[in-house]
């Protein structure tokens, strides 16, 4: 993500997340896991949403199952991209709940 040019913050868990969110300005995107030790993602982006309600949450899942047994239906700006995902897929789906094309940032493309 970094690479790509983009602003990252890593937390290790759901708890130390929260605790990071809430020290920076704002906060565009989660990309988070469903199974973490703490918390679920899918407990996490409620929480941040609390200050943050415009954050896109992008869950990376091995267990899709899991994740749609507790949620029914994805949010708007929410989506789900299946692990093992390759580097272009990731930033792809960033790209996508961010600017709404997969083509990446509009200040970046000529």
């Amino acid at each position: 993500m970094r690479e790509a040019g983009y602003r990252t913050v890593v937390a290790s868990d759901g708890p130390d997340a929260i605790d990071m969110a809430s020290k920076l300005t704002s906060l565009d995107m989660l990309v988070t896991d469903v199974m973490m030790p703490e918390m679920t993602g899918d407990e996490l982006a409620p929480r941040l949403r609390q200050n943050q309600p415009s954050l896109k949450v992008l869950y990376l899942t091995g267990y899709a199952d899991k994740l749609f047994k507790e949620k029914v239906t994805l949010w708007q700006d929410e989506a789900y991209l299946d692990k093992p995902c390759s580097i272009k897929s990731l930033l792809q789906a960033v790209s996508l709940l961010l600017f709404g094309t997969v083509e990446g940032r509009p200040e970046l493309n000529p």
